[in-house]
């Protein structure tokens, strides 16, 4: 997912330079794309798993930047909060029209000048999530 997050097409109608939040958002509309795709009793151990490792890797890359451990603290409230956010709203993603999806993303991206170009990315990427399975994306990264 963190590949996907480098796609440049993604900030070719970014008003500015990227910076971490920006990549960030994409990384947390991603993974929220993949839990929602994934999501079911059989999978819920690994998603879990997969979801705390997740977070602990971003709570490491904000003590690398420098942060304290009260700001991390703070920050790491604050992307759950907002992730979880995603998470509810990306759960309609597929009854929602182009309008909605727009304004949806328009809460997160709010620099883009056209963000249908990044509805059709999320459009694109969720009917391959549900063309695939989890374990897809587990082969080499999860010992069994």
């Amino acid at each position: 997912m963190i590949s996907l997050t480098r796609n440049k097409k993604l900030y070719e109608s970014l008003n500015r330079n990227d910076i971490f939040s920006d990549r960030l958002y994409f990384f947390l509309l991603h993974f929220a794309f993949f839990l929602k795709n994934f999501k079911s009793d059989e999978n819920q151990k690994k998603l879990q798993e997969i979801y705390d490792f997740n977070f602990r890797q971003l709570e490491l890359s904000i003590r690398e930047i420098g942060y304290g451990d009260q700001s991390i603290n703070k920050k790491m409230k604050d992307y759950i909060n907002l992730f979880h956010g995603m998470l509810s709203e990306i759960h309609f993603w597929n009854s929602l029209n182009v309008t909605k999806k727009i304004d949806l993303l328009k809460k997160y991206l709010s620099d883009y000048d056209d963000l249908k170009i990044i509805v059709v990315y999320f459009d694109d990427f969720n009917e391959n999530l549900s063309k695939k399975s989890l374990n897809l994306f587990l082969k080499s990264v999860i010992k069994p």
